[in-house]
């Protein structure tokens, strides 16, 4: 491999490419090939944070009062530059991430769908009017913006996540502060840009990179930052809960998922192979909706489990940039001895492994994170890897006698994101949509997956009850202002 000097990037604030108050920077490199260094990016202080936010404060004075028509026109035209760029940063997201490059191509149009959505937002209602005790007065009441908003992003869907928050913060006139995770920074970087292409004025959306306890903490216990939407794990997303909302702040979580496939026994085999293959092992299994359990009727048990075993050995593991492979690397080294641990524990609480569970190092895997495509049986309810966010590609086997025990089951963790049923029953269907514990319902097809026009979110311990994506975002990204307004006497 040939080695290059890697470029330093910086953060943007104000408008401006800027360099950040310390001198740490952050190698970013490629997990399915450590080797290659993408970029050397800052880590960056709360004096930059302070910096971001003044500039975003300084925006909303007239950001905020920029018309609809002109907000929109903004987004669309950065949804046609982020699909002219589509390859490229579909690209750069695979080799900073690891997921395949359909996958990373496919998240970027998502995020053209997202902002194409959202580009429709400011010119649709945004209040209502009200019939009056006075017949003289004119009663409404209006959604208004927050004001600054700190937007806290994960590595997993670099594209997608960001910009299901940006986009209707930008939308319903709102500025940001956006601090996306360590170990994708360049498809943040990338998406900057497209914004700032599109014709985003100043201080409207600020970039700052650098670590979570620090920039992240940073945010969230700013004065000026009046909300936060955080995606992440629970423990990080509790804690900036608990930061923000003691100073008043709004904050919207999205957290982890365990999430259940349940197989009835009048189900097509080869169908729930499919769903849970593509829900396990997608993006390497590091989804919150990616499938970690798999309950499944007695009846079909034993038919479904050797289908199961027969297609992940049949997975080509390998970097996500090729195009035959389907499963690329582990995030980070990290990521990587957190997924073999919980092999280990599940071979130790007696789990049967019936394949994978071992990290694939040799040969053209010897500078990446890989790990093969992992499948346990004999797993009871109880154990760690049936109860706890795995994040990789990890799947375990439950049996179930009934539909009902099977749905207990589903709902026997503390997460409650998403949910799917393999049946030809429309009534088995109906009946798993109105029990099951989670915010999204599949039926017959896989856990992960969402539209950007319908909400998003989890129940229990995977949200904090609030929704993205579609309409339902802008209960999160707006206020209510009522207005009476009493006619003056007639002259």
């Amino acid at each position: 491999m040939t080695t290059t000097v890697a470029q330093q990037y910086k953060n943007y604030i104000g408008g401006e490419w800027v360099e950040p108050s310390g001198n740490e920077v952050r190698p970013d490199e490629n997990p399915a090939d450590t080797r290659e260094i993408l970029g050397l990016f800052p880590r960056s202080t709360a004096e930059d944070v302070n910096r971001a936010v003044e500039a975003a404060a300084e925006a909303f004075k007239t950001w905020r009062r920029t018309s609809g028509p002109q907000r929109s026109a903004i987004l669309h035209k950065a949804a046609n530059i982020l699909e002219q760029r589509a390859q490229e940063i579909g690209e750069a997201l695979t080799r900073e991430e690891g997921k395949t490059i359909g996958e990373g191509v496919g998240e970027v149009l998502r995020g053209v769908a997202i902002l194409r959505f959202f580009a429709g937002e400011p010119v649709r209602p945004i209040g209502e009017v009200f019939s009056a005790t006075n017949p003289e007065t004119f009663l409404w009441a209006e959604r208004v913006p927050l004001g600054v908003v700190g937007v806290i992003t994960p590595w997993n869907f670099p594209v997608a996540i960001p910009l299901w928050k940006l986009a209707p913060c930008i939308a319903y006139g709102n500025t940001a502060v956006f601090k996306p995770a360590e170990l994708t920074p360049l498809t943040a970087h990338l998406i900057t840009e497209v914004f700032i292409e599109a014709g985003l004025p100043a201080g409207v959306l600020n970039l700052v990179h650098g670590s979570g306890s620090v920039v992240g903490e940073a945010i969230a216990r700013h004065p000026k930052v009046n909300a936060i939407t955080f995606t992440g794990s629970g423990t990080v997303g509790r804690h900036v809960y608990q930061v923000a909302s003691e100073r008043g702040a709004k904050v919207q979580l999205e957290l982890g998922g365990k999430n259940p496939v349940i197989i009835a026994d009048d189900a097509d085999l080869d169908l729930a192979v499919e769903i849970v293959t593509s829900g396990a092992f997608r993006s390497t299994g590091q989804k919150c909706t990616a499938t970690s359990r798999v309950i499944v009727l007695e009846p079909v048990l034993k038919d479904f489990t050797a289908k199961l075993v027969e297609r992940a050995q049949s997975l080509r593991v390998g970097p996500g940039i090729r195009p035959d492979t389907y499963m690329g690397p582990l995030v980070s080294e990290d990521q990587r001895e957190k997924v073999l641990q919980y092999i280990e524990i599940g071979k130790q609480e007696g789990a049967k492994l019936l394949t994978g569970g071992t990290a694939l190092s040799e040969g053209e895997y010897a500078y990446g994170y890989y790990v093969a495509p992992t499948v346990f049986a004999d797993v009871e309810p109880q154990m760690r890897i049936a109860q706890e966010e795995i994040f990789g590609p990890v799947v375990g086997i439950l049996r179930a006698r009934t539909l009902d025990e099977a749905i207990a089951i589903a709902n026997s963790v503390r997460y409650g994101l998403s949910a799917s049923i393999v049946t030809r029953d429309i009534r088995k269907a109906f009946y798993f949509a109105r029990e099951i514990e989670a915010g999204v319902v599949h039926v017959n097809s896989e856990t992960a997956g969402a539209e950007p026009h319908v909400p998003f979110g989890g129940m229990k311990e995977s949200s904090s009850f609030s929704r993205e994506q579609g309409r339902a975002a802008m209960e999160f990204f707006t206020q209510v202002k009522t207005v009476y307004l009493d006619m003056p006497p007639a002259q």
